[in-house]
C-alpha cells in the first residue's frame, strides 16, 4: 500500500492528493501548519503542537471545524493507516477554496491537510562533526508586520535566507532582527553555551518559540545550567563556549564555526551532547501513543 494523505476527511494516494488552484493556502500563504514527529509509536509534543496550531489559525481568524480532539484521532489515524512508527507529520489548515481576490470571507471551508512520511533535514554526519552557520543580508520579518508565532504558510523570509546560504555552500543560514540583532535561523531556533548558561534569543526579538527549543531549555535546568532568553549579537555567537540548533525536524544539532569562527573547540560540545541525550530520551516518554 502506498502513502496515504489526509485531505478534508478522506484519504488519497500521495499521487492524488491534490487541492484546489483557487486554494488561498495556494494563491497567498493564507493558512497555518505544524511540523510534528513521531519515535516508536509516539507522537512527540502532539498536545503542545495542537494547541499551537488552533492558536495560530486563531490569530489570523480562521476557524478550523474540527475539534483539538478530533485533531489528534485524526493524525493518529493517518499514522496508523500508513504503517509509520517513526514519522514526520506535517499538518496544514489552508482559508479554503476562494477566487482570484484576498477577501479571506470569500472561503467558506477551511481545508485541513495531513501528511506522514519520513524526513531528514541535516546528514547524520553533521550531528556527529557538527554543523557550519553563515550569516546573510535578508532580515527575520519584524515582529509588527507578520506575529512569528503564527506559523503560517508564507516561509517566503526564510526561503530567501536558506536560498542565501546555499548559493555560497552552507547548510544553513542564520538570519538576522533588522536592528541586527541574533533572531534565528531559517527553520530552527539558536542557542550558545557561555560560562555554564543556556543562552537563546529573546522571543520578543520576532523569533518563533519553538516546541523544540522548550524542551532544550527545560532539559538545560534539569541538567543544572542557567537558561536564559537575551538579546545576543554576532560577537556573543564568536565567543561562545558551545552553539547548537533546535527545531522539530532538526531536532538538536551541534553548531561548531560561524562565518568561519571557530566555536568552542571546534567539534560538538560536551553539554550539547549532553542535551541531545536527553532529548532522545524525552523522545521516549512525552507524547501521545499510538
Amino acid at each position: 500500500m502506498g502513502l496515504k494523505v489526509y485531505i478534508n476527511g478522506e484519504y488519497f494516494d500521495k499521487k492524488d492528493a491534490k487541492i484546489s488552484v483557487f486554494d488561498h493556502g495556494l494563491l497567498y500563504g493564507d493558512g497555518v501548519f505544524e511540523g510534528i514527529r513521531s519515535y516508536n509509536r509516539l507522537v512527540f509534543k502532539l498536545e503542545e503542537h495542537i494547541q499551537r496550531l488552533y492558536e495560530s489559525a486563531h490569530g489570523i481568524m480562521l476557524d478550523i471545524a474540527i475539534s483539538r480532539k478530533d485533531m489528534i484521532k485524526a493524525v493518529i489515524d493517518t499514522l496508523n493507516l500508513n504503517k509509520l512508527d517513526d514519522a514526520y507529520i506535517r499538518l496544514i489548515v489552508t482559508r479554503g477554496i476562494g477566487d482570484l481576490g484576498l477577501d479571506p470571507r470569500k472561503c467558506k471551508d477551511a481545508a485541513i491537510i495531513i501528511i506522514t512520511d519520513k524526513i531528514q533535514l541535516y546528514p547524520e554526519k553533521l550531528y556527529k562533526e557538527g554543523l557550519r552557520l553563515i550569516t546573510v543580508p535578508t532580515p527575520r520579518n519584524i515582529p509588527e508586520a507578520l506575529n512569528p508565532q503564527i506559523k503560517s504558510l508564507n516561509y517566503l523570509n526564510n526561503i530567501l535566507a536558506k536560498i542565501e546560504a546555499i548559493n555560497v555552500g552552507y547548510e544553513e543560514a542564520l538570519m538576522f532582527t533588522a536592528s541586527g540583532y541574533v533572531a534565528e535561523c531559517t527553520g530552527d531556533n539558536i542557542f550558545i553555551i557561555k560560562d555554564g548558561s543556556l543562552i537563546t534569543p529573546s522571543s520578543y526579538l520576532g523569533i518563533l518559540k519553538g516546541i523544540t527549543r522548550g524542551v532544550a531549555m527545560d532539559i538545560g535546568k534539569k541538567i543544572g545550567l542557567e537558561v536564559k532568553e537575551d538579546v545576543l549579537t554576532r560577537h556573543n555567537l564568536f565567543t561562545a563556549d558551545e552553539c547548537f540548533l533546535t527545531g522539530t525536524a532538526a531536532e538538536i544539532v551541534p553548531v561548531v564555526s560561524i562565518e568561519k569562527r571557530i566555536i568552542g573547540n571546534g567539534k560538538p560540545g560536551k553539554i550539547t551532547l549532553a542535551l541531545m541525550r536527553e532529548f532522545k530520551e524525552s523522545t521516549k516518554r512525552d507524547g501521545v501513543k499510538y
